[in-house]
């Protein structure tokens, strides 16, 4: 089996040389996904290495495959995501698909950790307490979708209040308040995990929104949903680019 080298330099770095049981085992397999992923794939978009695999991690919770984030976790932090990046990007996933979808994966983290050495815990990065939390959740709401977002849980619709107001308190008081990424990062993690668990259109077309207000334009937005065709699959790389599509359309009105 012929790898291009292209492919082989990126095994070597990433992965340190180590070889995945596939190339024995399922060496057809390995080829196609392993040129594909990490020659035509990479190469053929216009992000730095860091960003494309952030949002690779992303995108693999929000699709639920626990077995590639921790094969392909040691590869993000060879292409320049820490370890606290990592790590920010579980914890925020459990506000998105709740615990049920992110235990296994911080589970699964931290047991890539610890094999890469890396001490456990990890500094805290919470930035909020229980008295500041709502205000500074609601102002990052604000930032990201507009004045409109201003204590929007007081005029929610009966039965709703307290759903609204956990938005504001809880998913972005505690989670996008937390320091090590900002806010465009956390925007583009929440994109990968809304588009890669399917189902949440009207929420990724506010996202992709949300996106192009902090300053990740529809290119990038594009280049995130093609670098992560080789994990998420065509459906839903092609039902996110409708909603980037649709969210430049209603920014532009």
């Amino acid at each position: 089996m012929q790898l291009t080298e292209n492919t082989e330099k990126y095994i070597k770095k990433a992965f340190w040389g180590k070889e995945s049981a596939l190339r024995e085992t399922d060496p057809e397999f390995y080829q196609l996904f392993a040129d594909f992923a990490f020659d035509e794939v990479k190469n053929g978009v216009s992000l730095d290495e860091k960003t494309a695999h952030m949002s690779m991690l992303a995108a693999l919770l929000g699709c639920g495959g626990t077995e590639a984030f921790k094969f392909m976790l040691p590869a993000a932090l060879s292409c320049g995501v820490t370890a606290e990046e990592a790590r920010e990007i579980v914890y925020q996933a459990t506000a998105y698909l709740g615990a049920g979808r992110a235990l296994p994966f911080l589970y699964a983290m931290n047991e890539v950790f610890l094999s890469c050495g890396i001490s456990l815990p990890l500094e805290n990065a919470a930035t909020t307490n229980k008295d500041n939390r709502l205000a500074a959740g609601n102002d990052i709401q604000i930032k990201i979708f507009g004045e409109g977002m201003r204590g929007f849980w007081k005029n929610a619709p009966e039965g709703r209040e307290r759903i609204n107001y956990w938005l504001a308190d809880n998913c972005f008081g505690d989670y996008y308040t937390r320091g090590v990424l900002d806010i465009r990062q956390r925007e583009m993690i929440t994109f990968c995990f809304l588009y890669a668990f399917g189902g949440c259109e009207s929420q990724l077309i506010s996202h992709a929104a949300g996106n192009m207000r902090v300053g990740n334009d529809k290119k990038f937005l594009y280049d995130i949903v093609s670098f992560n065709v080789p994990y998420i699959g065509y459906p839903r790389s092609l039902n996110a680019l409708s909603a980037i599509d649709a969210a430049e359309k209603n920014i532009s009105r």
